[in-house]
């Protein structure tokens, strides 16, 4: 075979290649028209062929980009929580006592707030490369961007506007989930409104359900202040009221070895129980102070065990538990003497004897 049959059928210019295919050429516009000279052959092959090749590579690109991000941002996260962080920290750890440290349980709120955070995160990193890549794909085949850039400009804008509060949700949400402020199971009061137990964490709204079975929903942006009566250590907090004639000591002896008691047969219980003595004095009984630190949640069922224990221990000690009283001063004011006419007149004063 004659290498003559390899080569064009007919030559073109430079000149009319530019003109043809552009100042870029690409490879099989430049090739079709050095082929057959058709003008109109040479653009198709260009749009069919190399537009929609560099399409499927930018997918392509995108594609495997986005694995690689959502790779990454898991294992960043991951990074965070583990055992190479935890081992700088080792002498600060040790020094740390044992209810501060983290358990079982906050180690799963952490995968949970882990796989929710990537979650997030993968679906932005997936937006931002899809839509670059889809923009990047309509430029190949020859469509002006320009307008569309400022139509997605406008349409951006009017949506950020229109939904300023969802925007105000979502954003706080994600602070909620990398901050840790709560998270499900835990007892939290809501700006002192709202308390439950949390049920649902969303990037929109958080859902409690209250004592009495009532369900909230809570939208984040509303959400200025939390108080998380359930993270790493919760503390039985207990009020005594005993009688004024009470002994102190005495009181506070049977206080001290009920709560020790209780140390010693329960796990939920962190810590020995610690009397803080007189906190106040009431109006009608001495208040002493007791506080028991407990494993989260745990307080109130703690708490409800001491007082009936305490209750059994004061009776058996004679230990009044007081009750409100008041005293009465009673004055007896003399009735006022008649007049010579029979009228009522001025009080006079007892003779004293």
């Amino acid at each position: 075979m004659s290498l003559a049959v390899l080569a064009p059928l007919s030559a073109v210019t430079p000149t009319q290649l530019r003109d043809t295919c552009g100042e870029d050429p690409g490879f099989f516009c430049r090739e079709v028209f050095e082929w057959t000279e058709d003008r109109g052959l040479a653009e198709l092959a260009d749009k069919a062929l190399g537009a929609t090749l560099t399409a499927l590579a930018i997918l392509l690109v995108a594609y495997v980009l986005n694995k690689l991000v959502g790779r990454a941002v898991r294992r960043g996260l991951r990074t965070l929580h583990s055992g190479a962080v935890h081992e700088r920290l080792g002498s600060l750890r040790r020094r740390t006592p044992a209810a501060l440290l983290e358990t079982g349980e906050v180690s799963l709120r952490a995968e949970q707030r882990i796989n929710a955070l990537t979650s997030v995160m993968r679906s932005v990193a997936t937006g931002v490369i899809f839509t670059i890549a889809i923009f990047l794909i309509i430029g190949e085949f020859g469509v002006n961007l320009a307008p569309l850039l400022a139509g997605a400009g406008i349409v951006g804008i009017a949506l950020g506007f229109g939904a300023q509060s969802l925007v105000k949700d979502f954003l706080s949400g994600v602070f909620i989930l990398v901050e840790d402020q709560f998270g499900v199971g835990d007892i939290v009061d809501l700006d002192q409104q709202t308390s439950g137990t949390v049920e649902a964490v969303s990037l929109r709204t958080t859902r409690l359900r209250a004592v009495d079975g009532t369900v909230w929903h809570v939208p984040n942006g509303d959400i200025r202040r939390v108080g998380n009566k359930s993270q790493h250590w919760s503390r039985a907090l207990l009020d005594v009221e005993v009688a004024y004639d009470t002994d102190i000591d005495q009181a506070k002896g049977v206080i001290k070895r009920v709560a020790d008691a209780l140390w010693q047969e329960r796990d939920d219980i962190l810590e020995e129980p610690e009397v803080w003595g007189v906190e106040r004095l009431g109006a009608s009984a001495i208040v002493i102070r007791l506080v028991v630190k407990t494993r989260p949640a745990d307080q109130w069922n703690v708490s409800r065990e001491l007082r009936q224990r305490l209750k059994e221990a004061f009776d058996a000690e004679g230990i009044e538990i007081p009750f409100p009283q008041q005293v009465v001063w009673h004055r007896d004011v003399p009735e006022p003497e008649p007049d010579g006419d029979g009228r009522p007149g001025a009080p006079r004063a007892r003779p004293r004897s």
